[in-house]
Formats: structure tokens, sequence, C-alpha cells
């Protein structure tokens, strides 16, 4: 038996709930060493893209904070469709125009970097399509 569409749910919520606050407050609250070493682990993906900017940075900050406390809201309400739907559809657009992007401007990084940007931004999209799937409705109980 497969995951079970509230597993699937928590487990698409708690992910993007994490790389909100992730890069929200690193890039927020050190907006320069964000920009310098995001996404971290060796890597460096934003100089290549321009020049340090403390505004961008921090409201790049502030717009992943607020998509984390939407998506830790919508943790509270994992059976409510209209809730986890709109997160979802939150995150798509976000995700979508943010990997649309980054395919434009590939030639900027090292093969390896070329696919981890892909492979993230493209698992980030596909964990904000899978909260626009409807729930199944609750089966009536048969136990009785």
């Amino acid at each position: 038996m497969g995951m079970n569409t509230t597993t699937l749910r928590y487990a698409s919520l708690g992910l993007l709930a994490v790389t909100g606050l992730y890069t929200g407050i690193w890039a927020y609250f050190s907006p320069k060493d964000w920009h310098a070493h995001f996404p971290g682990f060796g890597r460096s993906w934003l100089p290549q893209l321009g020049p340090y900017n403390e505004h961008l940075a921090k409201d790049a900050g502030a717009m992943f904070l607020a998509l984390a406390v939407l998506t830790i809201i919508t943790l509270r309400y994992v059976h409510n469709n209209r809730a986890v739907q709109t997160t979802g559809a939150v995150w798509l657009v976000f995700n979508l125009l943010h990997l649309i992007y980054h395919l434009q401007h590939l030639h900027m990084y090292q093969p390896s970097d070329q696919a981890l940007n892909v492979i993230s931004l493209s698992a980030l999209v596909l964990l904000a399509a899978v909260l626009l799937l409807p729930s199944p409705p609750a089966r009536p109980d048969t136990t009785r």
C-alpha cells in the first residue's frame, strides 16, 4: 500500500516549510552571507547572478518566511482541501516561475551545479503540485 494522502500532504508541507525557514531566516538575518554562500554545503549560486543587494536579499528572506508561516499554519489544517490547495497554489506559482528563471540561466554554473539547480527546484515544484491534489472523501465506517 502506498503513502496515504494525509501523509503525503504532511511530508510536502513539512519540506516546503523547512525550505522557507532555511532560506528565509538565512536571507533575512544574514543577507550578505546568504548571497555569498547560498545554498550552502560548499556551494554558492547567487554571486553569478549579480552583485549583492541587501534590500533584494532581505525581501527574498521575508517572502520565504511568509511562505513558511503560511505552510506551518496549513499543517494544522491538513485535512482542509481549500487550505492545502491554496498553499500549494501559492508555492507552485513561486516555484514554477523560480525554476523557469533558473533554467534560462544555467549557463552561469558548472555542470554539477546546473544539475543540482534543476533537481532541487523541480522537486519544489512537484512538492507544491502534490498539494493541489484533492483528498479523497472519507469512507464511511463499516466496522459497526
